[in-house]
């Protein structure tokens, strides 16, 4: 389980999230949800260790991680897909899984990939940067099981890709929650959120404004909260 209690963060003076509150419990979907400039990445990045909050705690089944450089945080299983793809550019896309992959896994990645997207398979000598936008971004979600990550953090994993292969993305991550993974989706598809979500938070200013299971929130709440008006 991951927690974050009383999460304040921000650049500088800049201020971003204030006193957040957000619990993604094992085996969910949990879908972070708000206008931007919502403070929705600065969330991600604190609870993946890239950013330290200035007050408050991160948890990880229940340790105190709070100030833990991301490395620990992604060895204790939290997996941060950034947006803007997260990979090595420069090298193949063989060698990009071989780095991805805990070697303490028993599992053969290369074929693991391959059966998770196909076209991956194709392209194994390829240098990944070469690749379209939607392999690219299937190439950086592999790494969350090729990790054997336990908690997923996503940032706008649909971002500027062709409605096909959202189709295919949204399916793998399907697949990887039924595989026991916990994932925290930060989405600009609502409704592709919503079909996929246990638990929704709804951020507005860097503050908490909804939490609640997916089927309690109705469009008229989901709008207000984009428009930063009261619902």
């Amino acid at each position: 389980m991951l927690e974050l209690r009383g999460v304040t963060a921000g650049y500088g003076s800049h201020t971003v999230l204030r006193d957040v509150d957000l619990v993604v419990p094992d085996h969910s979907v949990v879908a972070l949800l708000g206008p931007n400039g919502a403070g929705k990445t600065t969330l991600l990045r604190v609870a993946s260790g890239l950013l330290r909050p200035s007050a408050g705690h991160i948890l990880v089944d229940g340790e105190d991680a709070t100030g833990w450089p991301s490395h620990r945080l992604a060895a204790a299983g939290v997996c941060h897909v950034p947006e803007g793809r997260g990979i090595f550019r420069a090298l193949s896309v063989r060698d990009n899984i071989r780095l991805q992959t805990n070697p303490v896994l028993d599992l053969d990645p290369i074929q693991a990939v391959s059966d998770a997207f196909p076209r991956l398979g194709e392209r194994l000598a390829q240098r990944a940067g070469t690749m379209s936008g939607g392999e690219q971004q299937m190439l950086a979600l592999a790494r969350s099981y090729l990790a054997g990550s336990r908690t997923v953090l996503l940032d706008e994993v649909s971002m500027g890709l062709a409605p096909k292969i959202i189709d295919e993305i949204f399916e793998y991550l399907r697949r990887l929650a039924a595989q026991g993974a916990a994932l925290l989706l930060v989405e600009q598809y609502v409704s592709r959120a919503l079909e996929l979500a246990d638990f929704v938070y709804i951020l507005n200013k860097g503050r908490v404004q909804f939490v609640g299971e997916s089927d309690e929130l109705g469009e008229e709440q989901i709008l207000a909260s984009y428009l930063g008006v009261e619902a």
